[in-house]
């Protein structure tokens, strides 16, 4: 059975590959799409990519877990874990979520203004190198179908 993969926020699609950082670069902790958002001061929503339950919550990060017990991990920016400021969570760990509920909300350039990446990979943990199926690249909006594993 596939799982659709939404895209949490409007953007760049690219490959893992493409993210400055050598763990999500190589799809240690599964595979999946990174998202480069949009040029904007402007707050981003970053919603669910899945529906699922929250089994973690950071300012910069979340997991949700599927029914079907599929696991996906948003990173929101490279490095910025500990900048806890860049960040409104906008849910809870813990709570229930439909695909498209907002997660985090955050402005893409404040963190390019501190010399990180905004990118937000999208990885369906525990999945192995290069099983993202009909993977995008390219512009999309949220709700896109990203990929499926």
């Amino acid at each position: 059975m596939s799982t659709e993969i939404l895209a949490p926020l409007d953007g760049r699609a690219m490959p893992l590959s493409e993210v400055p950082d050598p763990v999500f670069a190589a799809e240690m902790v599964g595979a999946g799409v990174a998202i480069e958002p949009l040029d904007t001061d402007e707050q981003t929503t970053v919603v669910a990519p899945i529906s699922g339950s929250i089994v973690k919550l950071h300012p910069h990060a979340a997991v949700i877990v599927s029914d079907a017990g599929t696991g996906v991990l948003l990173h929101v920016g490279i490095d910025t874990v500990g900048k806890p400021d860049l960040f409104e969570v906008k849910a809870a760990e813990g709570e229930r979520v439909n695909a498209g509920d907002p997660l985090i909300v955050f402005s893409p350039n404040a963190v390019r203004r501190l010399g990180l990446s905004a990118a937000v990979p999208v990885v369906v943990m525990d999945t192995q190198p290069g099983s993202a199926q009909h993977a995008l690249t390219g512009p999309v909006v949220t709700g896109d179908v990203l990929y499926s594993i």
